[in-house]
């Protein structure tokens, strides 16, 4: 009924407790889950999950924050990317966000390393027809800008994918609609402080919604501040159904169809 859309089952605090988390997913009827790759150093973990258990499926990628890794070629991307149980390129984007404080200082402009990533990200996506997962996080205005400038328009020959864990304002995801993205919503729409993403979720067209936990980070309310995990997906499909007047299983069930579609790998792998 329920697909996490984004989660980090190879990090440590997850993959330890892999068993007991099955079975909660099977508990909680969230039937499948896409395990996102932040390193090209983790992608071989991250791939073992998705061909050790049929509900799980892989992404090759490297995170925008992550440096002091191996920095992968456009070919690295494809090669990886056209491996069986592989449905995406990412997760991939820009994050600028506390830049001056994480960054010692940096400015935009010294963000160029950022933005040449993403570049090959997308033309691997493209050359191989395989949907991005979007990280944007105070960047949005280049994020947008970067993938128009790499041919991404919605049409055909556009790889597409998702911006994951929105947070930015209806404006940037109009923009993203536009461009034949997907929009995928967190355990922060269940806090109190969210009203303006739940504003944004009430607007959004059913059709193009995903829901995702992004565990072990960002648990939803009632388990905030905790450690997230696949099984909580449902509490992101409660608040969506109660902004659209609909039951959570409904929900479930179209953010699933939403994700096959977006997908269409899956079928395959």
């Amino acid at each position: 009924m329920y697909t996490d859309s984004h989660c980090h089952l190879s990090f440590p605090e997850l993959l330890g407790q892999l068993p007991d988390i099955r079975q909660k997913m099977q508990d909680a009827q969230v039937t499948r889950a896409l395990c996102i790759c932040t390193t090209i150093e983790e992608f071989d973990q991250v791939h073992h999950l998705a061909k050790t258990y049929d509900n799980f499926w892989s992404t090759v990628g490297v995170h925008p924050d992550n440096e002091d890794i191996y920095e992968p070629t456009v070919q690295d991307l494809v090669e990886k990317g056209q491996m069986s149980r592989v449905i995406a390129i990412g997760e991939t984007g820009l994050d600028y966000y506390q830049m001056s404080e994480r960054k010692g200082g940096r400015s935009i402009e010294d963000m160029e390393w950022q933005r040449d990533r993403f570049r090959n990200h997308i033309r691997a996506a493209r050359q191989i027809q395989l949907p991005m997962v979007i990280h944007t996080r105070a960047s949005s205005d280049d994020t947008i800008r970067i993938l128009k400038e790499e041919g991404e328009a919605g049409d055909p020959s556009s790889a597409g994918g998702v911006f994951h864990c929105f947070t930015e304002s209806q404006a940037v995801a109009k923009a993203a609609l536009d461009l034949g993205f997907y929009i995928s919503f967190s355990g922060i729409l269940t806090f109190k402080t969210a009203q303006e993403l739940r504003d944004v979720a009430a607007w959004m067209p059913l059709d193009r919604m995903l829901i995702e936990t992004d565990s072990p980070y960002l648990a939803p309310v009632p388990y905030r501040g905790k450690t997230n995990n696949p099984s909580y997906v449902p509490y992101v499909a409660k608040i969506l159904a109660e902004l659209k007047g609909m039951t959570p299983e409904q929900i479930g069930d179209l953010t699933s169809a939403n994700f096959d579609r977006l997908f269409p790998k899956l079928q395959a792998s």
